[in-house]
């Protein structure tokens, strides 16, 4: 749990939601046979203020709809949540064929009896998991009715054939939606309200930056700015309206340094990480000239990360100067 709270106190979230975290992951310990669903996050979520109201709604008991643009965290911090709390954690992907089965699960045929094979809402209710509800814009009615007694007051689900399931007491919902995706229709009130909503900011430069020495920290300074300025600059177009947001990919810009890490050339690199995401001619072009202003054609993989020995040094450098840290820091 250290390693929670060292990254809780890092980033300035207050020491009463530090305690009741505390308090919550001792008093709900998580079932061995769920163990491995606690996963910890390729990367933390960065964003003290937002981090904040997160924490707080879920002790509160609260379930929290992320919402807002492409490449804002929203599943970055439904992850990072799960891991600060130490829950067993459950995705579930809402599309055109999700429906109230998939949710709650389905009759099958087992050692010649009917049993319920449990779906994730199942499981998470049982187990006192954090279930993380993916593009809940998407959802069919038949799968939001399932919804509707679990996320309120009464937290049971009726199981029909069966019986009725209360939710554990550490049973908490995620959901995020993206505006304007194909697919996406307008949640109702009733839906709604049944959340706390965070209406998650674009991110900034010194967020990027962060993330980008996290994942890279043999990345060349200079470099790593070359690339936060292209993204900065696609997400500016494209609050704009002057792009869509095909091109403002946050993993594939993340992808494409990990190719060029791998001795791929850097345009190469973001070609396939975010200028070939267009297909629109046009747009391509604009997305083509933005990456001509940033990244100049004569930069090599060795001007982007230092390689061999002195990146190992830099590495256990780094390491070094957060064992000196005092606590709290």
């Amino acid at each position: 749990m250290s390693q929670q709270i060292e990254y809780l106190r890092a980033q300035g979230v207050s020491e009463q939601l530090i305690r009741q975290v505390e308090g919550f992951r001792e008093t709900y310990p998580v079932e061995e046979k769920v163990q491995s669903r606690i996963v910890t996050p390729m990367m933390a979520f960065y964003g003290k203020e937002v981090l904040e109201m997160a924490v707080a709604g879920l002790l509160a008991g609260e379930n929290l709809l992320l919402c807002g643009s492409k490449a804002t965290g929203k599943n970055l911090l439904a992850d990072t949540l799960a891991w600060i709390f130490g829950r067993p954690s459950y995705n579930i992907s809402f599309h055109v064929n999700t429906d109230s089965s998939t949710l709650i699960g389905t009759d099958t045929f087992v050692d010649n009896e009917v049993k319920l094979r449990k779906g994730p809402v199942y499981q998470c209710a049982r187990y006192g998991g954090f279930g993380i509800l993916d593009e809940i814009n998407m959802a069919k009615n038949d799968a939001v009715s399932v919804l509707h007694a679990t996320l309120d007051y009464r937290r049971m689900i009726d199981v029909p054939g069966y019986d009725k399931i209360d939710l554990h007491p550490a049973a908490r919902f995620i959901g995020t939606m993206n505006y304007g995706y194909a697919g996406t229709k307008e949640l109702n009130e009733a839906l709604v309200s049944r959340f706390m909503v965070i209406n998650m900011p674009s991110i900034t430069e010194e967020t990027l930056l962060k993330i980008m020495r996290d994942l890279y920290p043999d990345g060349r300074e200079e470099a790593m700015k070359l690339f936060s300025g292209l993204f900065l600059d696609i997400q500016k177009k494209a609050e704009n309206s002057e792009l869509s947001t095909k091109a403002l990919d946050l993993r594939g810009l993340l992808g494409a340094l990990r190719l060029i890490k791998g001795g791929l050339p850097p345009r190469s690199a973001i070609n396939m990480g975010i200028v070939n995401k267009c297909f629109d001619v046009f747009e391509r072009e604009m997305v083509e000239d933005i990456v001509r202003t940033r990244i100049p054609e004569r930069l090599s993989c060795e001007d982007v990360f230092v390689s061999g020995i002195k990146a190992q040094e830099m590495e256990e450098e780094k390491t070094a100067k957060r064992r000196e840290m005092p606590e709290g820091e």
